[in-house]
């Protein structure tokens, strides 16, 4: 990592309060470089707190792209952090009106030139994306870095038409605890305290709201640019990791945006910026990737950004099972145009006599973490427990093979039971017989006409269904195996189905698993990879804050204890959210969570998940001392789901707040 500390232009940086209509100040900081002519603007815009949260992460790029000619503008939604008003659902029509007037007030300061850029990863790259779709005219071009086009299917809450048991209650649970914290006196006043306790009248667990929409209603509509793609009109770079959970968007962008204004890019990275060093690598220049986009779009260079591949991709080679790595070995490939031409679907037949699925509930055990952020036990270890508790088909590789898309399993099930769900794992098996996982899909067996319907199965019918696996690259080498695991469960991913304990019947006759089949380079006799490099990874100086040692023994990242007597399975997950931080305005900081789930092997409606966080904001030169307690728990019934939250608030010791929240939600769908 080069740390940059000379730049093209000096710079300045201050904090700002942005206007709105109705009178709500938006909290905002912004780094601009000190010149005579107006700049463009470049928004990164969400709700995770500019004055402590993210502050770490933004004093890495704005100031960089500040010393590149570019007002670099940091934003809270309203609500959140030190902005004005009240909090609201996740990317609401409010959230995204007041976005847009962003984009339009910073387009009419007297330092910007007009034009606007916007830029995030996850919540800011999704706002990146429905702000595009909204075409605010001043808004030119953006880039969305691990985010989805499509709020149902592909982000915390649902996959394959089941409820995301792992991260769709995690991540309310998060965002409760996160809505909670009070604003900071330092930088709004006296006041602080009655923002605070208007904003906590008002929160609700975003559970709740989740939950109510088991199915692609309109709810979920709303936001999901996939919709329609035409209504994006700037320019989108869409960037993503292998080990990313949303890095089909970028597949998705690639296809259905014109290929004048989009570019896709996509690594072997966890859930980060490609430039942080965090597992898996290699990291790349992803700031001087980004300040080609800039310069091309909002300051019209030829930087020859939209000469590259219309999708630039990492083909990892093969490697062993383990829970995190440095950097993955592979080579970066180039295609034209996506679906490619360099990719060939190939058909692998099931072979054998019919087969009964019933996995135990606690297979998934070994998944890994859905939203892997580079922690040492994020990725998912070792497969093979996990296909003993599957069934599982193997194809040699007789060649060396590469995979890049997603793959496609057609099942040929038979049900006793109206509702389940089935599974699908890719593996890449080596020689030595350890499993490494390359890819996987869900599907609800009442959501396989459509993620907008329920349909139950009629019991003892025999019906074929397909779905797509996430998207991968991938070279298999020659002599090791690909191997199909087919489970009925896979918790905690998945929340389990009343009847999924029956399982189903799979028929290999008529089933397939369907490969994107990429040319080698030595097979297609192109470099298409060659010329795709990247510079070193570069940012700006660091703020500077500190994490103090702590004589506390730290928890496990994940855990995993089995009670044989009860047949009950438990994990437990540290986040590793934050710790504990001193910042150089004098915040102190200190963030425990802990995820727990729980589920007995034989019964789904035993599945249980927990989360718990405690927060503490400290400021010993204002004698403010205030902390934030969470619980978060979900469990199930035949019928329905039951939540149960609690928030406790303290000001120096001094209970302000405290609210429990219980509900009780049918089981529609999920």
């Amino acid at each position: 990592m080069h740390i940059r500390t000379s730049f093209p232009y000096e710079t300045t940086h201050e904090d700002l309060r942005i206007p709105l209509s109705d009178g709500t100040l938006l909290y905002a900081r912004m780094w601009r470089p000190l010149t005579d002519e107006p700049v463009p603007a470049i928004l990164e815009y969400l709700p995770y707190r500019l004055t402590d949260w993210t502050a770490p992460r933004d004093w890495q790029r704005h100031p960089w792209y500040a010393g590149h000619g570019y007002a670099s503008v940091r934003v809270d939604v309203r609500g959140h952090g030190n902005s004005e008003g009240m909090p609201g659902d996740e990317y609401s029509a409010t959230e995204l009106a007041d976005g847009v007037a962003v984009v339009n007030w910073l387009a009419a300061q007297p330092w910007c030139d007009g034009k606007v850029g916007m830029f995030g990863i996850s919540w800011g790259g999704f706002n990146s994306l429905r702000i595009a779709a909204l075409a605010p005219e001043p808004l030119k071009a953006i880039v969305t870095v691990c985010s989805t086009d499509d709020r149902y299917d592909n982000d915390v809450h649902y996959m394959g038409g089941s409820v995301l048991a792992v991260d769709m209650h995690a991540w309310a649970a998060t965002m409760l605890a996160f809505v909670s914290r009070p604003p900071d006196p330092r930088y709004v006043g006296e006041g602080w305290r009655d923002m605070w306790l208007q904003r906590l009248e008002e929160v609700d667990p975003l559970i709740h709201t989740w939950l109510d929409h088991q199915t692609r209603d309109r709810y979920w509509r709303h936001g999901s640019v996939c919709e329609d793609y035409g209504a994006i009109d700037a320019a989108v770079l869409a960037v993503g990791g292998w080990h990313d959970p949303y890095r089909d968007a970028v597949l998705r962008l690639v296809e259905h945006l014109p290929a004048d204004r989009v570019r896709g890019l996509i690594g072997p990275w966890s859930h980060q910026y490609p430039d942080r060093g965090l597992p898996p690598g290699p990291a790349i220049g992803f700031l001087q990737e980004t300040l080609r986009w800039w310069d091309h779009w909002l300051k019209g260079k030829d930087t020859g950004a939209m000469s590259e591949p219309l999708l630039r991709a990492y083909v990892t080679d093969s490697h062993p099972p383990a829970t995190v790595y440095d950097t993955l070995p592979g080579r970066w490939v180039g295609e034209p145009a996506w679906p490619s031409p360099n990719v060939t679907t190939i058909s692998y037949g099931l072979q054998g006599a019919p087969f009964l699925v019933r996995s135990p509930q606690h297979t998934g055990i070994d998944a890994g973490r859905f939203l892997p952020v580079g922690n040492d036990a994020d990725l998912p270890p070792d497969q093979r427990e996990e296909d003993g508790r599957s069934v599982c088909f193997e194809f040699e590789a007789a060649e060396e093979t590469w995979v890049l898309g997603r793959p496609r399993v057609r099942l040929r099930l038979t049900s006793e039971v109206p509702r389940g769900q089935v599974i699908a794992r890719v593996c890449d098996v080596a020689p030595d017989d350890s499993s490494t996982l390359v890819t996987r899909g869900v599907l609800n067996l009442s959501a396989r006409q459509g993620r907008d319907q329920v349909v139950p199965w009629e019991p003892g019918v025999t019906q074929d269904v397909e779905f797509e696996l996430n998207g991968i690259g991938h070279a298999f080498p020659a002599g090791h195996r690909i191997r199909l695991s087919v489970s009925s469960a896979y918790w905690p991913w998945i929340w389990p189905q009343p009847d999924s304990a029956a399982g189903f019947t799979l028929d290999p006759e008529g089933s397939f698993l369907e490969l994107p089949v990429r040319t080698t380079e030595s097979d297609s006799g192109t470099a298409s990879g060659t010329g795709i490099t990247f510079e070193e990874p570069e940012q700006s100086a660091p703020l500077g804050v500190n994490s103090p040692v702590t004589l506390d023994e730290p928890r496990p990242e994940r855990l995993v204890v089995r009670d044989v007597a009860k047949g009950e399975w438990r994990l437990e997950v540290d986040p590793r959210h934050g710790g504990t931080r001193v910042y150089p305005d004098g915040l102190e900081c200190t963030e425990e969570a802990l995820e727990t789930y729980t589920i007995n092997e034989s019964d789904p409606l035993s599945a249980r998940a927990r989360s718990d966080w405690s927060v503490r904001l400290h400021r010993p030169e204002l004698a403010w001392d205030t902390t934030v307690r969470t619980r978060s728990e979900l469990g199930c019934d035949e019928t329905g789901f039951f939540a149960s939250n609690e928030v406790i608030c303290t000001d120096g010791g001094e209970v302000v707040f405290h609210r429990t929240w219980e509900k009780r939600i049918p089981r529609t769908a999920g």
